[in-house]
Formats: C-alpha cells, sequence, structure tokens
C-alpha cells in the first residue's frame, strides 16, 4: 500500500477584513497580561537600579559609596546562607521555622567554645556544624518519621532551640572570639568582605545542585506531587528529611559566620533573620522563574530588600522601618505568587484554544 504526499497550498489565507481587529478583546487582553508577566520576572533587577538612581540622588553623600556596597555584602551575606537552605525545605514543600533560631544557637555555641572554654576555632566549627546536623535529623525524625507537620514540629524545635541558647549564654553576651577567626569572615578580598564570597560560593553550588542535578529534580517533583512522585518511584520520605538536614547545616554554616563577622554574639541574634530570609525566598519566586523556588530569584530579591532598607535607613528611618520593609515585601511577594498562580492556567487555556479550533478546522 502507498500513499501519495499531500500537495502543499502555498496560497496565503485572506486576511481579515477588519484587519485583524475582528480578534476577541479578552484574547488580546490577556495576551498582554502574558506578555507582562513574562517581563515581570525581571522586575526586580529594574527595581534595583530604579532604587539604586533614586537614593543616590536622594543622598548622594552617603548612599553611593564603597562603604554602603560593602556594608549591603557583608550584612547580607548571613542571611542569603540562610535563605539557600530554606530554599531546600520550601521547594520539597516543607517549612522550617527553627532555622534562624538554629542559626543563633550555633553562633552562640561557637562562640561559647572558644570564649569560654578556648577551644580552638576549627574544633570549635567541627563541633557546631555537628551541632547543627543534629538538629536536622530531630526535625526529620518529627516530620519525616512520626509524620508531625513540618510547621508545628520545627515551631516546637524553635522554642526548645532557644531555650538551649539562653541556658548557655546565660542571657549574657558572649565574645569576642579571637581576632584570628574574626579575619575569617571579615578580611576583604576584591574589595569585599570574605563572608561574602563564602556566601556566593554556596548559591552557586545550591543553584547546581537545584537546577541541574536529578537530585533537585526530584526535590521540586516530591514538592509538587509528593503522592505522584512516590508512586514513580522517588524515595520521598528520604527527600524530605534529607531537606532537614541541609537546611540545618546551612544555618549551622550561616551561624559560624555571623560569629565571625561580629565577633559578640547575643542570645537574641538568631530570630532577626528569619522574616528577611523567608521574605526573600517567596520574593525570589516572582523573579526569573514566576511561581518556582529558585536561588537567581532569591539573590535578586534578597539585594532588592537589602539596597531599599540600606536607603531607608540612610535616610533616617527608624530601626522598626527594617522589620516594616521586610514584613510588607513578603506579603506583598506570596500576593503576588497566589495570583499569578491563578493566572497562568487562563492564560495558557487562552492561547492553546486559537490552536485547537485550527486543528479541529484542518
Amino acid at each position: 500500500m502507498t500513499f501519495e504526499p499531500q500537495a502543499l497550498t502555498t496560497e496565503p489565507s485572506p486576511p481579515p477584513e477588519d484587519g485583524g481587529a475582528g480578534r476577541p478583546r479578552a484574547t488580546r487582553l490577556l495576551r498582554l497580561v502574558a506578555g507582562r508577566v513574562q517581563a515581570a520576572r525581571y522586575s526586580g533587577l529594574l527595581l534595583c537600579a530604579a532604587l539604586i538612581v533614586f537614593f543616590s540622588l536622594q543622598l548622594p553623600e552617603t548612599f553611593p559609596t564603597r562603604a554602603t556596597v560593602t556594608g549591603i555584602a557583608g550584612d547580607q551575606s548571613v542571611t542569603l546562607v540562610l535563605a539557600l537552605g530554606l530554599l531546600v525545605t520550601l521547594a520539597i514543600g516543607q517549612f522550617d521555622l527553627s532555622a534562624a533560631q538554629n542559626l543563633g544557637m550555633c553562633a552562640m555555641i561557637c562562640s561559647v567554645l572558644m570564649v569560654r572554654h578556648q577551644v580552638s576555632p576549627g574544633v570549635a566549627v567541627l563541633v557546631t556544624l555537628l551541632i547543627g546536623l543534629l538538629v536536622g535529623l530531630l526535625n526529620a525524625v518529627f516530620v519525616a518519621v512520626i509524620g508531625i507537620d513540618s510547621l508545628i514540629a520545627t515551631l516546637g524545635m524553635s522554642s526548645v532551640l532557644l531555650a538551649v541558647t539562653e541556658q548557655v549564654s546565660n542571657y549574657q553576651f558572649v565574645g569576642p572570639v579571637p581576632s584570628g577567626f574574626q579575619d575569617f569572615a571579615n578580611h576583604e578580598i576584591l574589595g569585599l568582605p570574605s563572608v561574602a564570597l563564602y556566601a556566593v560560593v554556596l548559591g552557586v553550588l545550591a543553584w547546581y545542585v537545584l537546577e541541574h542535578t536529578p537530585v533537585g529534580r526530584r526535590a521540586f517533583a516530591v514538592g509538587a506531587n509528593p503522592d505522584a512522585s512516590r508512586l514513580a518511584g522517588v524515595r520521598t520520605v528520604r527527600y524530605i528529611a534529607g531537606s532537614f538536614v541541609v537546611t540545618s547545616l546551612f544555618a549551622a554554616v550561616g551561624g559560624v559566620l555571623v560569629t565571625a563577622k561580629i565577633g559578640n554574639v547575643a542570645p537574641t541574634l538568631g530570630p532577626a533573620y528569619l522574616l528577611p530570609s523567608f521574605a526573600a525566598c517567596f520574593l525570589g519566586t516572582t523573579q526569573l522563574k514566576p511561581g518556582r523556588f529558585n536561588v537567581g530569584g532569591t539573590v535578586i530579591a534578597l539585594l532588592l530588600l537589602a539596597i531599599g532598607v540600606k536607603g531607608l535607613q540612610l535616610r533616617g528611618g527608624q530601626l522598626w522601618v527594617t522589620d516594616l520593609f521586610n514584613g510588607v515585601a513578603l506579603l506583598a511577594a506570596v500576593s503576588a505568587a497566589v495570583l499569578s498562580g491563578r493566572l497562568r492556567p487562563r492564560l495558557r487555556r487562552r492561547k492553546q484554544a486559537p490552536r485547537a479550533e485550527a486543528a479541529r478546522a484542518h
């Protein structure tokens, strides 16, 4: 049996009599919105540029300076490290509310070991990382093995870690740590504090694992639909447990870095990092890859928050400005993510409808 190829017609179809104006207005409007949604994934970079120009004009003697750049890089490095850890649990569909207090506890333990017990910095760092990993294992047992909701389990763990921090510190500042250890985070490389470069290295590592390895793809699959992932052969319990261990490890690293950076550790250090880190993660879902937690978007979001807060502080804003700015940013980011999630399926259906009609016509 032979088939004769059909002749392809080259005659152009006649244009609409109204020059295309007959296209449904709703379809044109939705396509316009879709184009703007696509452009919005880079809006964070544009807002960063706009804020830099605005504050540079408003504060020409204090904002556009090397000290401001160095301050932002150093101040936000620890927040970035914690946010990278939170990305892992968020990508897998879980929350770790104990991460910030874990960071504070690890910072306190690291400082106490060096200041009160004269432990060498290397041993103190190793012990601190092991304790951070232990916290992650406990969270993994409560959530992945016992089955407690991650919000409840990690909220309870946060209170436990706060009690440990208070007991270890006796409600007092601990420090200063040895000057050689402080140089580990404050030594400048290429004009930036070394702690910023450590954060960049960890960011590149997290980006590669989450975006370019099978482990990262399976983690996102578990976060999107754990039941389907389990039926497809993914060991969801292992991935959920591992995410809490990784998040705790990043928190412990952040505790070590902040100890070296500031030298004196307060028992209330940890909770201050919780809101900015979550705000950066959720605001990052509106950038580069809308609707998905991603490292690049988180970095852009954190930079945007840092520039805004720094500018407001230099303009004479009170201390509460930082909390207000981060809280508003978190609410705005979550609202944008929810609304975008509702809009994308409609845009997709509208975009596919003409193709389906054309297929039926042929």
